[in-house]
């Protein structure tokens, strides 16, 4: 199989720009994708805050029925139904 010659990634003077690139090119002439390797971040700090939110328990019963018949944490049900509403 014959190696396909990748084009240089352009050197970008922010992360703004880089994203704007990447937005609108294919990474396929940029990158070879068969070398990839998995990475790691064992340092990396959670982009969450735990909150308390108090909720009557029938509610809390009725999303977690809701949660169960998608096979989903209810938690995370509840973070998709904010995201919708939010945004």
């Amino acid at each position: 199989m014959k190696k396909k010659k990748l084009k240089p990634i352009p050197k970008f003077k922010s992360e703004a720009e880089e994203r704007k690139f990447w937005e609108t090119h294919d990474t396929a002439p940029y990158v070879d994708l068969s070398k990839a390797q998995r990475a790691t971040f064992p340092n990396l700090k959670l982009s969450t805050t735990t909150i308390s939110l108090r909720l009557p328990l029938w509610m809390l019963d009725r999303i977690k029925v809701k949660a169960n018949k998608c096979d989903v944490p209810y938690q995370d049900l509840i973070k998709v139904w904010l995201a919708e509403k939010v945004g």
